[in-house]
């Protein structure tokens, strides 16, 4: 007789509508119109992508010490990636660009999250200004206090639930409604 599981896959290897769930939700709160108006990111193809990497770290963060966590931030990463391929191909980049563009990306994602992570450190002010410098262009401290007060939230919240709704995309990102208004 078989036994209905495959003795190769890892024991915590994310199942993939895990991962579609919660990617979902990244690009779904990335695209909250708030952020374009009243929080004054630029609702360009580059504000966007700010926005979906912003999210992103944020839970990838919260999922690096669950147990499994690296795993799952490994294939949300490698999502992430794949969409942003696509992405590049529904634009019309070709085959031989699309590599260097992805290499960017990268570099853009992980140069973010550790300017991030030091900022996070260092308190709200710092954090205001490394999402001034990387979202609004140098542009606007005030807003980009607002962001890093909405991004604290996000991080507030993520680190208040167990590690298994985290794992499993039981839960929403705080809204940004509150954030938006202050300014």
């Amino acid at each position: 007789m078989l036994w209905p599981f495959n003795h190769f896959r890892r024991p915590h290897a994310p199942r993939r509508g895990t991962i579609q769930a919660i990617y979902g939700m990244i690009v779904a709160q990335a695209r909250e119109p708030l952020f374009y108006g009243a929080m004054g990111v630029p609702d360009t193809v580059n504000g966007r992508f700010d926005m979906v990497l912003l999210h992103l770290w944020m839970v990838l963060r919260r999922l690096r010490p669950t147990e499994g966590g690296a795993d799952l931030s490994q294939a949300l990463f490698d999502h992430f990636c794949g969409d942003m391929d696509d992405n590049l191909r529904e634009m019309g980049v070709g085959d031989l660009t699309v590599p260097k563009r992805m290499q960017k990306f990268g570099e853009a994602f992980y140069g973010r999250s550790a300017a991030y992570d030091r900022a996070l450190e260092a308190g709200a002010e710092p954090l205001a200004q490394a999402l001034c410098k990387n979202i609004l262009d140098g542009a606007d401290i005030g807003r980009a206090r607002l962001l890093a007060a909405y991004a604290n939230a996000v991080i507030a919240a993520l680190a208040g639930l167990d590690d298994a709704s985290v794992r499993n995309g039981a839960w929403r990102f705080p809204s940004p409604v509150p954030f938006a208004a202050a300014g």
